[in-house]
């Protein structure tokens, strides 16, 4: 296996140890969490991943991920919408995407949207949306429904005559189902990338 194959696959396992546990792991919990049998080992993995710019060291010599490695973004302050404001830029917390718009992560899946039924509610071709399993949709969740064997999605209704799906384009019709309906998921959030 190709060795920078090999130091992805330790990064990908260091990033999911941080967003389960929210700190660095010791040496130990590194031994096993790569199938090491040695702390050199370990020492030489996290020599490299200082080089790649992944970790550093405090002033007392212990490891700390950086930003390249755990993902996350600092959140520098508010901008105004409307009329311009001054604003200075003032350093805030650093997070994640999954942490600011994940709630269940083992529930969360992503899509990429095809078609303009929902341009209304914002979510255009080519947005992905970020889907939670399991709960119930409330009146007018936008859902990812599987309606007599056909995927949608559009904003869940419920009415005196049942459960309808309704689009955010005029351009397209609700739709009720004749024979089932499954609701895959309810969005929770809309990414889209300019650029």
């Amino acid at each position: 296996m190709p060795r920078d194959m090999r130091l992805q696959e330790r990064i990908q396992k260091l990033r999911e140890f941080w967003r389960q546990e929210r700190r660095v792991p010791v040496y130990a919990e590194m031994l096993d969490l790569f199938g090491y049998k040695s702390k050199n080992a370990v020492f030489g993995l996290l020599k490299r991943l200082e080089e790649e710019g992944y970790v550093t060291r405090d002033s007392k010599g212990r490891m700390a991920f950086l930003p390249k490695l755990t993902g996350t973004v600092r959140l520098l302050g508010s901008i105004a919408a409307g009329f311009p404001t001054p604003e200075e830029e003032q350093a805030a917390d650093a997070t994640t995407l999954d942490d600011y718009l994940v709630r269940n992560p083992d529930r969360t899946f992503m899509l990429t949207v095809r078609g303009d039924s929902m341009m209304d509610a914002g979510i255009l071709p080519g947005d992905i949306v970020l889907v939670e399993k399991g709960p119930s949709p409330a009146q007018r969740d936008i859902v990812v429904a599987r309606v007599d064997d056909e995927w949608t999605l559009k904003y869940y209704v419920r009415d005196a005559a049942g459960v309808r799906l309704e689009p955010a384009n005029r351009k397209y019709r609700f739709i009720r189902p004749r024979q089932s309906l499954e609701i895959g998921g309810v969005v929770r959030a809309v990414i889209r990338k300019y650029a």
